[in-house]
């Protein structure tokens, strides 16, 4: 089957490509949200739709795209905001060529994160890095990581929220959070951090939706449900590491998706592999 991107035939999007440097990389997927990594330079992407929004950033040279009668710019750090069955292309600004990470979700996912309200659409493609783009860049740092449900929740939420934003129809917060639905929440993830949950538990554990879930638990805690548990499952890797477990069944007790998944995550969380923690550690004790 061919790889995709946003519902578009990535062999359809290349005919004028030539190979050299460059190239598309995916990401996990999941709930029909993927990622890529594209760098391109001698290829163009010619007229097409998606049926999802694809949302990406810039993190390389200057990328130009024509998008409802105009020709854009989107320079590093810039976001890019395409809609549904909005026809555009894509190609390099400069000799030099440029690379960009994008999402792509389905209209039915932010659809489901606004409650059933009207998806929101934002007038200007290209957008500075501001608090409401920097949520959305953020989503695509950790691009080789799974995307599980909870995942998928966390960004349906930060999309749709970031979307309504830069439509200047702005969501109104709840004045009051619902601490004690997510410290329920909390509590659950802490005691069963290494086993998956699936956001329905969560729902059954709190009583509120799992949109209202993600939202309330980062305006409560600073972070997700997801990356709260991933937290935990480290300190429970970490006291395993320590006290002499292998890597491998550490990884797998813990609940991670296998070593290469727990030691991205370690690094990312305490600056160190696991197995540069285990040598320092045992060269302490």
């Amino acid at each position: 089957m061919p790889q995709t991107l946003g519902g578009m035939d990535v062999d359809r999007l290349e005919r004028s490509c030539s190979l050299g440097s460059d190239s598309i990389r995916f990401g996990p997927s999941a709930d029909g949200i993927e990622r890529a990594e594209v760098h391109l330079a001698a290829c163009a992407f010619e007229p097409h739709r998606h049926d999802t929004y694809a949302i990406g950033i810039t993190t390389a040279g200057v990328q130009t795209f024509r998008y409802r009668g105009s020709r854009r710019v989107c320079l590093p750090g810039q976001l890019h905001v395409l809609h549904p069955d909005e026809l555009h292309d894509g190609a390099a600004g400069t000799d030099e060529g440029f690379a960009y990470r994008i999402l792509y979700i389905p209209p039915d996912l932010v659809r489901d994160a606004l409650g059933g309200a009207e998806l929101p659409f934002v007038a200007d493609p290209v957008q500075e890095p501001i608090p409401a783009t920097r949520r959305i860049a953020s989503l695509l740092i950790d691009f080789d990581e799974p995307i599980n449900e909870l995942t998928s929740v966390e960004i349906a939420a930060a999309v749709a929220d970031s979307l309504v934003s830069l439509s200047g129809k702005a969501r109104h917060r709840q004045a009051r959070i619902d601490f004690a639905s997510v410290q329920l929440v909390r509590e659950y993830l802490t005691v069963h951090a290494c086993e998956p949950t699936p956001a329905s538990t969560l729902e059954q554990v709190a009583g509120i939706d799992r949109f209202t879930i993600a939202r309330h638990f980062r305006w409560a805690f600073g972070t997700s449900p997801d990356r709260y548990r991933t937290l935990r499952r480290l300190a429970v890797a970490r006291a395993a590491i320590e006290g002499g477990r292998s890597l491998a069944r550490t990884a797998a007790e813990a609940g991670f998706a296998d070593q290469s998944h727990m030691t991205r995550q370690f690094k990312r969380t305490y600056g160190l592999t696991p197995g540069r923690w285990m040598a320092l550690t045992t060269a302490a004790s």
